[in-house]
């Protein structure tokens, strides 16, 4: 039997929630009983999706205690933080998803208060049409538009949607459902010998980052909710694995598994992180951004640096 690995992760505060292969879902917590020792992470929580697929992607709503799930073309609603499935009276699992993607200014905890509930906007990406859906104690469909061409990431930031397909990044309007296409992902129309998997980021309010590939390297291309360019473009000199956005810096990891920073103001280059040299050292996959903050044990610095975090399974 193949053994299960990790697909997607996110983190907040001490814990960590990880998505695998094996359609398992686990949350695991820092234990730092000593402050003389560097703590590690005990396995408290888990839960098995239904059908055991691959889990595809995850993202955390703190503020509504929900953690959404995509897997097996699904997207499924779980509590925070014991992982308990949320029952199909109150949130049933939405089909046929290709992607989905929430309010980016909405993932603040700290934006609730009494007079303003904690709600999430969601878009869900079907073969041929987009859904609209507002998370609070309940689901709720708002609304659906036609998307003949489909897409197959997205990222939201009020009323903008930036979607990419196969080919191209385009804007939505999800209030006057206009669409405006934007730039290829692949600029040369070749083919290439590397995943050209679209990236976008949400940088602020009406405002992505999105990749497209040149040929010679990966331009970073800020575009604003009606299309115009918002500041200077970014490059990298391959096609990232994955980037992340924490103000004011642009994270991406590239094919030779370094990681490259940027200032987003400034556009220019901060730090170089080179790929791992030691043999016994895990070469990273993937970046993942915690939006509420995430607590690791490591010793101050004012540079970024790697650090492995042992997961160990508990009894």
């Amino acid at each position: 039997m193949e053994a299960a690995y990790v697909r997607s992760i996110q983190a907040s505060g001490s814990e960590i929630y990880v998505g695998c292969s094996n359609g398992e879902l686990l949350r695991y917590a820092l234990q730092a009983d000593d402050p003389n020792q560097l703590g590690s992470y005990t396995l408290l929580s888990r839960q098995s999706l239904p059908g055991e697929k691959p889990i595809d992607s995850l993202i955390l709503l703190t503020g509504l205690n929900r953690v959404l799930v995509q897997s097996d073309r699904q997207l499924f609603f779980y509590t925070l933080p014991s992982l308990d499935p949320v029952s199909a009276s109150v949130m049933r699992p939405i089909r046929g998803v290709v992607a989905f993607a929430v309010d980016e200014r909405q993932l603040n905890p700290s934006e609730v208060t009494a007079s303003q509930p904690a709600a999430v906007d969601i878009v869900v990406v079907k073969r041929a049409a987009i859904q609209l859906y507002t998370l609070r104690d309940r689901l709720v469909y708002l609304n659906e538009i036609p998307l003949p061409g489909g897409g197959v990431s997205a990222k939201r930031s009020g009323p903008s949607l930036l979607i990419a397909d196969k080919e191209y990044f385009s804007l939505i309007n999800l209030e006057t459902f206009s669409m405006l296409p934007i730039l290829p992902i692949n600029q040369t129309g070749q083919q290439v010998d590397f995943e050209l998997r679209p990236h976008i980021v949400a940088i602020g309010d009406s405002e992505f980052l999105l990749v497209s590939w040149t040929g010679e390297n990966a331009l970073g291309v800020f575009v604003k909710g009606d299309g115009d360019p918002s500041r200077g473009t970014l490059e990298w000199p391959s096609y990232p694995i994955s980037i992340c956005f924490d103000y004011p810096h642009i994270t991406a990891l590239l094919q030779n598994h370094s990681v490259e920073i940027h200032n987003v103001d400034t556009q220019s280059l901060v730090q170089i992180i080179p790929p791992p040299t030691d043999d016994d050292k895990p070469v990273p996959q993937g970046l993942s951004l915690a939006t509420g903050g995430y607590i690791v044990p490591s010793a101050r610095s004012d540079k970024l640096r790697t650090k492995t975090v042992p997961l160990l399974r508990g009894s």
